[in-house]
């Protein structure tokens, strides 16, 4: 018996010529037989979902730490968001929308406990070992830590999808082999040996709107959880040109609007003149390009996907305003400070005792390794724990834990 794939409704909607082809995708290190009811991608993004690591995402902060708000961004509300504007736009421009929303469903896996917080305790920590990267860690995840198949580590995912995932944010590398933003990190250039990656190219346009769908995410979300939280007032809003635009906008529609209503006008709004703009500007980028095939995106002379020049202006403002008025407050700095700490004992008391990480899968090998791969466990570990896992193994182990609210 033969599955009739159109039937299914595959290959029903526009593919433009650029897009990634989810029927003649590169493969995935280990082969496997091709799905007669899924596309390679749509494997991809399934396999994604049913992760642990995508269920951890729920209890780890985005902003806030520790809070007693249920409504709060968590770092998995933030992928889902990232998603549906990822979606969106790869619909708007004729991409394979679900290599777009899979490669946003996996862009945050190698984030730690507490947020940028977390990532930069464990970077201090594991800096004579190579340091942190949550990038890179989301690519060890998947190709290595996720433990859920019979015949490979991880999660075995397609050339497209991992190189969406350590390249959505642009080259690694420049044509002359000089890292773009510093030395790439080890996990990368140790996987690109096995499947080599390309990080001297662009991404694929997929990876490029799931890259600029999270900067459209987090700046739109943060805003919304600034006012909810008291950190941010409306009076604030009005230093950025284009947010003062948007609320005088609602406020002559809706001159009596409350308060929580009023936020959401403002906010999706925002997200709207946000995702319309970068189509304008793909769209521009598209026809200067004229790209005849996915490779002629990975190495145009410059992104495609990307805010105007008033938007990046825009962007570079609201961003100004959510690190004076939010990232940089004195309560949050406590608090930071506090979940700082957590980490950083945390990972000296594993180091002195690695048999502490008893779910720890390789525990038992942990202690005659050398320091660098011990280490690189440790992290392993630490970086993969939720807020609450590790605010609880820290009060199991010391006997004074910070208050992180």
């Amino acid at each position: 018996m033969t599955i009739d794939r159109t039937a299914l409704g595959f290959g029903t909607g526009e593919r433009a010529v650029y897009a990634a082809d989810p029927w003649s995708s590169r493969g995935r290190l280990f082969a496997e037989v091709s799905s007669p009811t899924r596309s390679d991608f749509q494997r991809d993004r399934d396999r994604i979902v049913h992760t642990t690591a995508f269920r951890r995402l729920k209890h780890k902060t985005q902003v806030f730490i520790g809070t007693d708000s249920d409504h709060y961004r968590t770092r998995l509300t933030h992928t889902i968001e990232v998603a549906q504007i990822a979606r969106a736009l790869a619909r708007a421009l004729k991409l394979d929308e679900d290599l777009a929303e899979g490669v946003a469903l996996v862009h945050d896996f190698g984030h730690t406990p507490f947020g940028h917080t977390g990532e930069d305790a464990l970077h201090d920590v594991l800096k004579p070992y190579g340091g942190f990267d949550h990038n890179a860690q989301s690519l060890r995840i998947v190709t290595k830590l996720e433990r859920r198949y019979a015949e490979f580590d991880g999660l075995n995912l397609t050339w497209e999808t991992l190189e969406g995932l350590v390249k959505h944010n642009g080259p690694l590398l420049t044509p002359q082999g000089e890292g773009t933003r510093g030395p790439v990190p080890k996990p990368i250039r140790d996987y690109c040996e096995l499947h080599d990656l390309e990080i001297d190219t662009f991404a694929s346009l997929e990876a490029q709107v799931a890259a600029i769908a999270d900067d459209i995410a987090y700046n739109t979300h943060d805003i919304d959880d600034g006012l909810r939280s008291g950190y941010l007032t409306f009076e604030m809003l009005e230093d950025v040109p284009f947010l003062a635009g948007l609320m005088a906008e609602v406020h002559g529609l809706y001159p009596r609007l409350e308060a929580s209503r009023f936020t959401h006008e403002i906010t999706r709004r925002q997200i709207t003149r946000m995702v319309e703009d970068v189509i304008s500007v793909a769209q521009e980028r598209l026809r200067e390009i004229k790209p005849g095939c996915a490779a002629d995106v990975r190495h145009a002379d410059r992104v495609i996907a990307t805010f105007s020049a008033g938007m990046a202006e825009t962007d570079r403002q609201i961003k100004r305003l959510l690190f004076s008025r939010i990232y940089r407050h004195p309560d949050i700095m406590r608090i930071r400070a506090g979940a700082a700490q957590i980490v950083t004992d945390l990972f000296h008391a594993y180091m002195r005792d690695p048999s502490l990480m008893s779910s720890h899968y390789w525990v038992d090998h942990i202690a005659g390794l050398d320091q660098p791969a011990k280490a690189r466990h440790v992290g392993d570990y630490l970086a993969g724990m939720t807020d609450t896992y590790a605010v609880n193994a820290h009060r199991r182990l010391f006997d004074r834990t910070p208050d992180l609210r």
